[in-house]
């Protein structure tokens, strides 16, 4: 059965495909425009923990978002495909994520982890496995972009995304990041751990394509972070969610406060959004939850400001979803989530999405 022929047998309006792809799509990988890259791991978390089963949670709640999108009412036919990780990513995440317990426990209790040559070693170990890590990524994400694919990633941790951005750094010699959080993530090498999750974007900063970091909804950093900032030389704009708010209080809007954000970026821009950038009660079970932050919708409708732009979205990662025990709403929000950053990447780069219903 040809593409054409499965949109025209596939009825959206019913529950997708228990035995389909995210969002219960018919759809094969060939005949897919976008494909999800799930990178499930969360080695090196210090708080809260399960971002490393995101990309389950996320799958199993997208059978149930309806594909008639507002904005984007003929995304599902051009086919969103997840990939399938390799096993050993889940494994090893569980397994060094044990072995890096004992040296942040260590370190919360004043030690120094040279001093102990076991837990030094482990270390060692931790860091070379994270590496082995962002070096498959890099090469997956290749994988999917020679085949003229947009490739987007789903953590997992904030850390998963490095290999991901090295591989948009050889494909692009320019590109921004519209960086959304409650965390820097500036910190060097955070306890020990070079690929840490709260050192993504600083270990990004090494990448000489990366011209602009934005950072929107920050409220949570350290001395060290700022530090970072303020040698970047420009090339690390924050928006913290303080200043956001402030401003929003004495009149300013949303709407002039995303195009400022948006003229910030330079041409060609990748969207990181950790999900715990929004309310916590969006996000309740993710890692590392701060009070504050923003509505789904204003996320949302700065992304489709930046679609329409003209500047191009390259790509995005979304990190940092954990299911809770006892519900869904975290992998709900998430793959609905998912759905929309698709819409604007399709968009931005004039795939056909359709025109936005209006009632």
């Amino acid at each position: 059965m040809t593409k054409q022929q499965k949109i025209e047998n596939f009825d959206p309006s019913q529950p997708g495909l228990a035995d389909a792809t995210v969002f219960g799509l018919p759809f094969t990988a060939e005949e897919s425009e976008i494909i999800v890259v799930p990178v499930p791991w969360e080695v090196t978390v210090s708080y809260g923990a399960g971002a490393s089963e995101g990309p389950a949670a996320i799958l199993d709640a997208s059978f149930q978002v309806d594909l008639l999108h507002q904005d984007f009412p003929e995304l599902w036919k051009l086919g969103i495909y997840m990939d399938e990780a390799p096993s050993h990513w889940a494994k090893n995440s569980a397994k060094y994520k044990d072995l890096a317990q004992p040296i942040i426990e260590a370190l919360e209790n004043g030690e120094d982890v040279a001093t102990f040559p076991v837990l030094q070693s482990d270390l060692d170990k931790i860091n070379k496995v994270c590496r082995d890590l962002h070096s498959e990524v890099k090469e997956r994400i290749q994988f999917w972009l020679d085949k003229g694919k947009k490739v987007v990633l789903l953590g997992g941790d904030h850390s998963t995304p490095l290999g991901y951005y090295e591989a948009l750094a050889a494909q692009y010699t320019d590109f921004g990041i519209l960086h959304l959080d409650a965390h820097m993530d500036l910190r060097i090498a955070y306890e020990g751990f070079t690929y840490s999750h709260a050192s993504i974007m600083y270990n990004t900063l090494q990448l000489p394509q990366v011209s602009k970091i934005v950072q929107v909804g920050i409220r949570d950093f350290c001395e060290q972070e700022v530090d970072v900032v303020k040698k970047s030389n420009g090339r690390v704009k924050v928006y913290t969610d303080s200043d956001l708010k402030k401003e929003q209080f004495e009149g300013k809007t949303w709407k002039q406060q995303c195009e400022e954000i948006i003229a910030q970026l330079p041409q060609k821009v990748c969207i990181s959004f950790d999900i715990d950038g929004m309310y916590p009660w969006y996000c309740p079970n993710t890692g590392t939850p701060v009070p504050g932050g923003f509505a789904f919708e204003q996320a949302t409708y700065l992304f489709n400001l930046l679609a329409n732009s003209g500047k191009e979205i390259i790509g995005f990662d979304l990190v940092e979803v954990a299911p809770g025990e006892h519900d869904d709403w975290d992998g709900n929000v998430g793959a609905r989530m998912l759905f929309h950053m698709c819409g604007v990447l399709a968009k931005s780069n004039r795939m056909n999405v359709g025109q936005r219903i209006e009632f």
